[in-house]
């Protein structure tokens, strides 16, 4: 079913259950048979084989109940539907150009860090619009002194023209 991608990258679902299983396997080395014989020595000399039973017994009911509950603690914790949309996020963020974002644990760089390229580059974006404006209300300004001086001829014209009339 998965195909090489599921092989490559794990999700973190599986990778977590792989962890458990590691777990269990050391915990299961860790109390070893020998180490139990060498608790319970006396019964063992006693009944050998009725040690390894309880042994066993005590070993798989170990595993079951740490199982149990670790499921119980992923179902409370809802940690499959975490773990899928953690891996989610890894995914979209893949595709990402900048950075994330870390904090350092000082709050004024932090925030220097976060904010100073946004106003650097709100600035650069103000100073360009401030010049558009600029040469709008130039070429504005050019035009109304334009239109004064044709209203200070058409006035002189008027002015003329009313002379010669009268």
């Amino acid at each position: 079913g998965g195909g090489p991608a599921l092989a490559a990258a794990p999700g973190r679902a599986q990778v977590f259950s792989t962890v458990v299983d590691t777990f269990l396997e050391k915990l299961v080395a860790a109390g070893s048979y020998q180490r139990f014989v060498n608790c319970y020595r006396c019964f063992y000399k006693l009944q050998p084989q009725l040690t390894r039973s309880i042994y066993d017994q005590f070993i798989s009911q170990l595993q079951t109940s740490i199982k149990e509950e670790i499921q119980e603690v992923k179902n409370e914790g809802n940690l499959e539907g975490l773990f899928s949309s953690l891996d989610k996020i890894v995914e979209e963020a893949k595709d990402r150009e900048e950075p994330a974002w870390r904090p350092s644990g000082i709050p004024e760089e932090d925030v220097r860090s976060t904010m100073v390229p946004y106003f650097l580059k709100h600035r650069s974006h103000l100073r360009r619009l401030l010049r558009e404006k600029e040469e709008e209300n130039r070429k504005v300004a050019e035009s109304v002194l334009m239109g004064r001086d044709r209203i200070t001829e058409l006035q002189q014209l008027i002015q003329a023209r009313q002379q010669a009339w009268q």
